[in-house]
């Protein structure tokens, strides 16, 4: 495969890319659409409405991101996965056994420290890229 093909096939993987993107966000934004007039006709916000806007939102961010500086868009996805853990145990937390909200919460924290350790190491490879 020689340069030129190369070439090729990363410009049509980008487009694709983007398409994707476009669409995530799109789907994203009639998803907050849904969840607005759901709670428009409720006439209530609870904690778990919020949280799931912080869902929204944090996807919405993570593509912004994505195109601002992808060495950062890996941290989204664990920011994703801690508020949905978070919203998990608020929604089911009076039923769930307290072990299981346990398990949960532990797996907030390794999530933080995983988001923490990937951010120390991408500052760290951007100060060896920009001495």
């Amino acid at each position: 495969m020689n340069s030129s093909e190369k070439n090729v096939a990363l410009n049509i993987f980008q487009m694709i890319e983007r398409v994707l993107l476009v669409i995530v966000v799109l789907m994203t934004l009639v998803g907050v659409v849904f969840e607005l007039h759901s709670l428009f006709i409720a006439q209530t916000v609870n904690l778990a409405d919020i949280l799931l806007m912080f869902l929204y939102l944090e996807v919405i961010g993570m593509v912004a991101v994505f195109y601002s500086d992808r060495r950062s868009a890996s941290v989204f996805p664990i920011f994703i996965a801690m508020t949905a853990l978070a919203r998990l145990i608020i929604l089911q937390g009076k039923d769930m056994a307290p072990e299981n909200i346990l398990y949960e919460a532990v797996a907030i924290l390794i999530l933080a420290i995983a988001a923490f350790v990937m951010t120390l190491l991408n500052h760290h490879r951007k100060d060896e890229l920009n001495p």
